[in-house]
Parts: structure tokens; C-alpha cells; sequence
């Protein structure tokens, strides 16, 4: 966390929009795309746009600075695992550019590369288990 104030609010703000809408909003595009026992079309269309619109977002955020509260913070970290299953989608990338700066950059970190995989295992695991 910054010492800052401004920098400490600016990393507060992308953890509260994280909180507010890019959990929330991809958990539920998640949900009803993936788990549902039932296919809404109004549900996945909904979700599905405010993802989009979300990700545009942290397109724009992302051409102003290489991490969204400025330097790497919380706000990455709490914002990166819901957006990294964007990936499954490379035509969505083709157009935020910065977005996908930021996905792979992150992903590079070594906590991040040591982390869970998909499967429920960890990256780890592979090479010593």
C-alpha cells in the first residue's frame, strides 16, 4: 500500500471497483455461462456485457498506468484472478491491448506463477509432486 495518501486512495478506489462490480459481475457471467443448470440467455447476455464493459474499464485505467492503483498493489491482486479467464476469450484481448499487458505481466510474478491452477492444484505441484 502506498505511504501516500493520494497513491493510498487511488489503490483503495481500483480495490473498491474490484469489489463492487468486477467480482460480483464476472462471478455471475461465471456462474451462468458455466454452472447453471439452466442456459438464460438474458442472464449471460447481462453479465457477459458488463464483463466487457469492465474490462474496458481496466483498458483505460491501464493505458494511464502499468498496474491499476499506479504501482502493483492489492488492487491487482484482488482484481487478476477474476479477469485472467478472459484468456479463454483471445478476441476479447485483441482489442485491450493494455489489459493484456497487465494479464501477462502479472502472471510472470513468481507468488503468481507458485499459485493455484485451474484444476484446484498448484503450480508447484508439478515438479514435486
Amino acid at each position: 500500500m502506498p505511504s501516500d495518501t493520494r497513491g493510498k486512495y487511488d489503490v483503495i478506489q481500483w480495490l473498491m471497483f474490484q469489489m463492487g462490480g468486477v467480482g460480483p459481475m464476472f462471478g455471475q457471467r461465471g456462474h451462468f455461462v458455466r454452472a447453471a443448470p439452466e442456459k438464460i440467455p438474458y442472464a449471460i447476455d447481462r453479465y457477459t456485457n458488463e464483463a466487457r464493459r469492465l474490462m474496458n474499464v481496466i483498458e483505460k485505467r491501464l493505458g494511464e498506468a502499468a498496474y491499476l492503483g499506479g504501482d502493483y498493489s492489492i488492487a491487482d491482486i484482488a482484481t487478476f484472478p477474476w479477469v485472467v479467464g478472459v484468456r479463454r476469450e483471445p478476441e476479447q484481448l485483441e482489442s485491450r491491448p493494455n489489459l493484456k499487458r497487465w494479464l501477462d505481466a502479472i502472471s510472470e510474478r513468481d507468488a503468481v506463477k507458485r499459485g493455484p491452477r485451474g484444476d484446484g492444484g498448484y503450480a508447484t505441484e508439478a515438479a514435486h509432486g
